[in-house]
C-alpha cells in the first residue's frame, strides 16, 4: 500500500528536471533534431514504433540524444538529461526496460497474493474484500507503471500518477478500518469519504491546463505519512504495556514494512545515468519493492489468523 509513495516524494525534483533538462537546450541537439525531422518521413518508422505512437520528431530526438551521449562518453564529457530523462536504450520501442520488468514483477506479486488470500481468508472475515482490494488496486497501479515506462506520454503519465494516488489513498482507507476496527455504517461512511477525496483529487488535476505535480506530490505525501504513522504506531503499541504482544508477536512486521519502504525510497536520491543505458536509480527502487510486497501480505495473513481465531473463540463462549 505504501510502495508508490516514494514516487510522489521525488515528483517535485523530477518536475524541475523535466522543465529544464540541460540536453534540451544544447545547440547541437536542436540542430540535429531539426535536420533529421526535415529529412525523415513517419512512414519510414518501424510498425512497432508507430504502434507506440512515436512520431518523426520524437524518433529524431531519440537518435540525436544518443549520438550526443555517445560522444560525451568517448570524450569524458557531461552526460545530459533530455526531456526529463536520462538517455535510455530503447528496446522494441520500450523506453525504460528495467523499470518495465520490475513493474511487471511487482504486479505479479500482487496477483500471487490475491490468489493466496482468496484461498486462505474465510469469506466470513469482514476484511477479506478490503485485503483483496489491496491486491487489485496494487495490480492496477503497477499495470500503469508498466505502461508509462514503456511509453511516456501525457496520458500514460497521468494514468500512472492517478493510479499511484489511488493506491496510497486505498491503503489509508484499509489501515483506518483495520486499526480502529471500523465496521457497519461507519465503514460505508468512511469509504464514501475516501471516494469523495479521490474524486476531488482527480477532478482538480484533470481540469487544469497543466498537471499540478507539486499539489499531487503534497497530497500523496500527506496521505502516505498518515497511513505509515498508523501502522507504525499500531506496531509499536503492541510492544508496550498497553498492547498485546503475546497475542500478536507478528506485529513488528507492520512497523518493519514501513521502515523498509522508507529505506527503498532512498534509492531515488542517488540519481545517476543508467548503467548500460538500462538500469537507473528509479528502476532499482522498483526492484527493491518486489520482495517487500510479500512481506506486508504475510503480515496481513498472520493478522487474519489471529483475529479470526479470536472471533471464533468469542462465538463459542457466547453459545456455551
Amino acid at each position: 500500500m505504501r510502495y508508490k509513495l516514494s514516487l510522489c516524494v521525488v515528483v517535485l525534483y523530477l518536475v524541475s528536471i523535466c522543465l529544464c533538462s540541460s540536453g534540451d537546450y544544447l545547440p547541437e541537439y536542436r540542430t540535429c533534431v531539426q535536420r533529421c525531422t526535415e529529412n525523415t518521413n513517419s512512414i519510414q518508422l518501424p510498425f512497432y514504433l508507430r504502434l507506440l505512437q512515436w512520431n518523426t520528431k520524437q524518433e529524431c530526438g531519440y537518435h540525436c540524444m544518443h549520438d550526443i551521449t555517445e560522444k560525451a562518453i568517448e570524450t569524458g564529457g557531461v552526460i545530459h538529461q533530455f526531456h526529463g530523462k536520462w538517455p535510455f536504450q530503447r528496446v522494441f520501442g520500450i523506453q525504460e526496460l528495467a523499470s518495465v520488468v520490475f513493474s511487471i514483477l511487482n504486479g505479479v506479486m500482487h496477483l500471487q497474493y490475491y490468489n493466496i488470500m482468496k484461498a486462505k481468508l474465510s469469506s466470513n472475515y469482514y476484511l477479506k474484500p478490503f485485503y483483496l482490494g489491496i491486491a487489485v488496486v496494487g495490480m492496477n497501479a503497477w499495470l500503469w507503471s508498466t505502461v508509462f515506462h514503456t511509453r511516456d506520454t501525457p496520458l500514460t503519465e497521468k494514468l500512472d500518477y492517478l493510479s499511484a494516488g489511488l493506491y496510497i489513498l486505498y491503503g489509508l482507507c484499509v489501515a483506518v478500518i483495520r486499526v480502529f476496527y471500523v465496521q457497519g455504517r461507519m465503514t460505508v461512511l468512511w469509504i464514501l469519504f475516501c471516494l469523495s477525496l479521490y474524486a476531488m483529487h482527480v477532478a482538480y488535476l484533470l481540469r487544469r491546463d497543466r498537471f499540478d505535480y507539486s499539489y499531487n506530490m503534497t497530497a500523496c505525501i500527506i496521505i502516505g505519512c498518515i497511513q505509515n504513522t498508523l501502522w507504525l504506531t499500531w506496531s509499536i503499541y503492541q510492544y508496550t504495556p498497553w498492547g498485546n504482544v503475546e497475542r500478536r508477536p507478528y506485529a513488528w512486521m507492520a512497523g518493519a514494512s514501513v521502515i523498509l519502504v522508507s529505506c527503498a525510497m532512498a534509492l531515488e536520491v542517488f540519481d545517476f545515468p543508467p548503467i548500460m543505458m538500462l538500469v537507473d536509480a528509479h528502476s532499482l527502487w522498483h526492484a527493491a519493492t518486489v520482495p517487500l510486497i510479500p512481506f506486508f501480505y504475510r503480515f496481513l495473513i498472520h493478522d487474519y489468523l489471529t483475529e479470526f481465531k479470536a472471533t471464533q473463540n468469542t462465538n463459542i463462549k457466547r453459545s456455551s
